[in-house]
């Protein structure tokens, strides 16, 4: 299993987040009372596009959760714990091309 990316460092002005550590973020930002439905938790996020990868791939996150059996979480762990594989499937998806592969290559 792949490791999940670093946490928010605002110090660094480079810095980009993806994959959990950018639902993480806006989950923080919403209004959201658990236990919650996947539903309400899509609903409560302001901007449901989120980047799966460096290169601004994106995956709606009403579409990651639909890839999953569960539709009821108690807390926000839980729901960055469920769903960190799915995004970690879609940033592979992404990257298995050839242009996929060289841009992981690349510094930017």
């Amino acid at each position: 299993m792949a490791a999940r990316p670093p946490p928010n460092d605002s110090s660094d002005p480079d810095h980009l987040e993806f994959g959990i550590a950018a639902l993480a973020a806006r989950l923080d930002d919403a209004e959201i009372e658990y236990p919650a439905t996947a539903e309400e938790i899509v609903q409560a996020v302001d901007s449901t596009a989120v980047p799966i990868d460096g290169s601004g791939n994106t995956v709606e996150l009403s579409e990651a959760f639909d890839r999953l059996a569960q539709s009821r979480f108690e807390n926000e762990t839980e729901v960055l714990d469920v769903l960190h594989p799915v995004f970690e499937r879609y940033r592979a998806e992404s990257s298995s091309g050839v242009i996929g592969r060289l841009r992981s290559l690349l510094p930017f």
